[in-house]
Parts: structure tokens; C-alpha cells; sequence
């Protein structure tokens, strides 16, 4: 777009240099398949669903649909629904001072109709940036025809004018979307009678305020999001509202590890908290998450959040910074023994079956144990690690623990042969203390989960120490 000193400000300036309306749903139709042609991203951050959700979502842009994503908490559906956003035009022109957006071409609403008659070809325009062409709202029991659709402004009615007139009217979330796109989350919340208000939004794209003879032609794409029915049952969708939905796409969790990991490592604030988290230890925190969502104890319906393991990431990290505060450790790096204090910052997170009361911890528990038994089988278990084991075959133990600093840890254990393997395996290029602390306690700790060694634990907690024995 041109600086704002040489856009177009008027009418006559925007004709002058060829400039074309396009309704919404064809502005994201060509600029979709523009960059479908190039190769561009079209839903940049979004991860695990370019084979599954995206083509769906794509066919149901293309086609003008507006649409409901479907899916279990902590999938993305929000993410996904604000990267539509992106495909908009980054500028557009409108009636300067227009509450709803009104192309200058195409004037829909009383006060830019009567403005464009009086002032012709000298009808001043505005321009606004595609991200203020979003919005949304959360779908609460209290959310109201007029939040939505609009009520009679009484400040309006005050000055002097008439009920009849329809400049009395103050316009709800949806018309002052005009020319946008609109998503309300957790459409099934809404109440069944606000729902009937958005019918004539989806089918004739016009809207109804207090028996107003206003019939508003709205050009906007509707997108809602909404969990299964049999999870929430707070409510539905009407029947007469979800058959005006063009499209219903249902989204899912990560079908595969690596696409949990990425997720994992693009949403979790690690470099913000200034800890690092080694590679084995984020891979621990995806598969202790896919074994919490396949376990038979937990309620399937509810789902799993990718929340949970973003919030176990960030926690391991955070045990590592309070190590480094109480240590004086100059850089904090993650070990094992961060790993315990996961699974009662997550309990809450996680819905069980009632067979399961009073053994929720204990669940959680044996699954991430479970996590990292995998990890260690998959990085470390074709490593020879003889000069590891042959520390306790005199009979020694090493002791560690959450309050335990690298350097400490590294001299009880003391010089370890092929040390750099072990590294080199879990994909750790640097040579500091914490690094080399963090391999060595994994690989005690897969020894044994492998039965190869001893553990005790001196107290429970996070606390706690652990003594590796033969």
C-alpha cells in the first residue's frame, strides 16, 4: 500500500487507479489460490494437519463456506481459525467514519448511502489494515442478540432522534465485522434463542435489529468452533444454524511424534524463561503426553490439551532455573530430575474415568516413567554404556536430585569413557557441565528403568534424592 501521503483518500482517487471491490469470501478465494500457485504458507504456525485438517479447510474457503471446526479442547481450533486472517488483502478502502466497514464502492448502512449521494466522487475513504478485519467472541452464557447483532442506542435516542430512525442503531460484534471475518469459539455454549439471531446471517446476510424495517446486506465469513457434542453437553448447535454452515471440518491432536515435538517447541516459552531443555527431555513431555491420551484411565472424550505439554515444558524449564537460583548455576539446563514436578502441575489438567478416583497421581506417575523408559530405548539403548555401569560395579552409588548442581554431579560421578557418545546421541553439540550433567542423569535414569541399576529416593517430592546403585 502507498504511504499516507500518497493513498488514495476519495472515491474518484481509488476509480482513477483501477482499484476492484471484491466481496470477502472471493478476496480470500484469489489470494488462497494465489499462494496454493506459489507455494507460500497459507496457515503459517499451524502444525500436524497439512495432510488431514488444512485440505478440508482449504476446499471449504474455496467454496465460500462459512464453517465450524470440530474438535476436542487444546487442538487448535483458535489458532487455526486466526491464521485466516493472513489470506485477507494486508490494506482495504472504506467510508471514512463508517461503523461497519462499508466498501466506498458499494455502501450498505443509512448514514454512508446518504453520504455518498451528497458528496458524489468526493466521498471520502479511510484504509484498514486486514488484522483489524478480524474478530471474534467467546461464546457465554450471558452474550446477548445485541452484543451480536445490535441494540437501539439510547445516547442516539437522547440527542433527539427518532425510535423509527435507523441511526438509533448501535451495532453489534457481527455488522461492525463487515467485510471481515467473524469466529465465535464455543458456538454449543450459546445460548439456543442468541442462535436463531446469527440465521439470517449465514443464509441472507442480512441482519434484523428490534423490528427495524433495516435490512443490512452483510459481507463477512462466519467461522465457529465448537467440542464434540457427546464431551460438553452444555449445550448444541440448532439444527436450522448448523445446516446453514457450509463446511464442518473436524480437527484432532498430533498423529505423529515428531508433529507433538514441533508443537511443543514452537509454543512452550523456553527461550523467554531462559532454561535449556534438552531435545530428550521435550520428547519425554510428547510421548508422556500421547500415553496420558491413550491411557485407559483417562477420559477419552475430554481429550488431552496440547496445553499439557506445552505447560510440562515450560515447568521443566522452570525447574531448572530454580536450581540454577539456589545453586548458583550460571546456565540452567533441564535434567531428569525436573521431570517429577510435571505431574502435579498437570493433575488438573486431565480428566479420569471414575474407576480411577484416588489414583490419578499414580497414574501419571507410572506413564511418564513409561515416557522416558521409550526415550532412553530409542536414543541411548544402542549405545554402549559399560564405562557408565563400570563406575558401580565396586559397589559405589551416586547421588542426585533436583538441588543437586551440575558441576556437583559431574564430580560424584566422576570421568565417564564414551561420555561424547551419549551426548552425540542425544543431540547435544555443546560441552558445558549442565549439558553433559543432563546426559549422564538420562542415562542413569534409563539404566534404571532397564533394570541394569538401583534407585532410591530419599523422601518423595521433587526434592527428593535419588541414589543410583548396582
Amino acid at each position: 500500500m502507498p504511504d499516507s501521503t500518497t493513498r488514495e483518500t476519495t472515491v474518484s482517487e481509488l476509480r482513477a487507479n483501477g482499484h476492484v471491490h471484491r466481496p470477502v469470501k472471493a478476496e480470500l478465494r484469489q489470494n488462497l489460490l494465489a499462494r496454493l500457485r506459489s507455494g507460500e504458507p497459507r496457515f503459517p504456525g499451524i502444525v500436524g494437519f497439512d495432510d488431514t485438517v488444512l485440505p478440508h479447510l482449504e476446499r471449504a474457503l474455496l467454496a465460500g463456506h462459512d464453517l465450524v471446526l470440530l474438535g476436542e479442547r487444546g487442538q487448535g481450533k483458535t489458532r487455526l481459525i486466526r491464521t485466516l486472517a493472513g489470506l485477507l488483502d494486508e490494506w482495504t478502502p472504506v467510508i471514512a467514519g463508517c461503523e461497519i466497514n462499508d466498501h466506498p464502492y458499494e455502501p450498505v448502512c443509512v448514514r454512508c448511502r446518504r453520504l455518498a449521494a451528497e458528496l458524489g466522487d468526493e466521498l471520502p475513504i479511510a484504509w484498514m489494515h486486514r488484522d483489524e478485519r478480524f474478530s471474534e467472541k467467546l461464546a457465554t452464557p450471558d452474550t446477548s442478540v445485541g452484543d451480536l447483532i445490535g441494540d437501539i442506542d439510547p445516547i442516539k435516542v437522547a440527542e433527539g432522534r427518532t425510535l423509527g430512525d435507523p441511526e438509533t442503531v448501535h451495532f453489534g460484534l457481527v455488522p461492525r465485522t463487515n467485510r471481515g471475518i467473524f469466529s465465535i469459539n464455543e458456538l454449543p455454549d450459546l445460548a439456543e434463542r442468541i442462535q436463531v439471531a446469527l440465521l439470517n446471517v449465514l443464509e441472507e446476510r442480512d441482519i434484523q435489529v428490534r423490528g427495524y424495517a433495516l435490512r443490512l446486506p452483510l459481507d463477512v465469513l462466519l467461522v465457529a468452533s465448537a467440542n464434540p457434542e457427546d464431551y460438553t453437553n452444555r449445550g448444541r448447535i440448532i439444527t436450522p444454524l448448523k445446516d446453514r454452515f457450509g463446511a464442518e471440518i473436524r480437527t484432532h491432536y498430533p498423529l505423529a511424534l515428531d508433529d507433538e515435538l514441533d508443537l511443543v517447541r514452537q509454543e512452550a516459552d523456553l527461550a523467554g524463561l531462559g532454561a535449556e531443555v534438552p531435545g530428550h527431555l521435550i520428547e519425554v513431555i510428547g510421548r508422556f503426553t500421547r500415553l496420558v491420551r491413550d491411557s485407559t484411565a483417562v477420559d477419552s472424550r475430554s481429550g488431552v490439551s496440547a496445553r499439557f505439554a506445552i505447560a510440562g515444558a515450560e515447568t521443566v524449564a522452570a525447574g531448572a532455573l530454580r536450581r540454577a537460583a539456589l545453586t548458583g548455576e550460571q546456565h540452567p539446563v533441564a535434567r531428569v530430575c525436573d521431570l517429577p514436578a510435571v505431574v502435579p502441575t498437570l493433575l488438573g489438567k486431565v480428566e479420569f474415568e471414575v474407576s480411577e478416583e484416588g489414583r490419578e497421581q499414580e497414574v501419571l506417575e507410572h506413564l511418564l516413567r513409561r515416557a522416558v523408559a521409550e526415550t532412553y530405548r530409542r536414543t541411548l539403548g544402542p549405545v554402549d554404556l559399560s564405562g557408565l555401569l563400570d563406575k558401580f560395579d565396586a559397589g559405589d552409588s551416586v547421588d542426585s536430585g533436583e538441588l543437586v548442581p551440575a558441576a556437583e554431579l559431574l564430580k560424584r560421578v566422576g570421568q565417564v569413557s564414551g561420555l561424547a557418545k551419549i551426548m552425540e546421541r542425544l543431540g547435544m553439540s555443546g560441552e558445558s557441565p549442565g549439558q553433559a550433567a543432563a546426559a549422564l542423569e538420562f542415562a542413569l535414569e534409563g539404566l534404571f528403568l532397564t533394570r541394569r541399576l538401583s534407585k532410591d529416593v530419599s523422601s518423595p517430592g521433587p526434592d527428593g534424592t535419588a541414589t543410583y546403585r548396582t
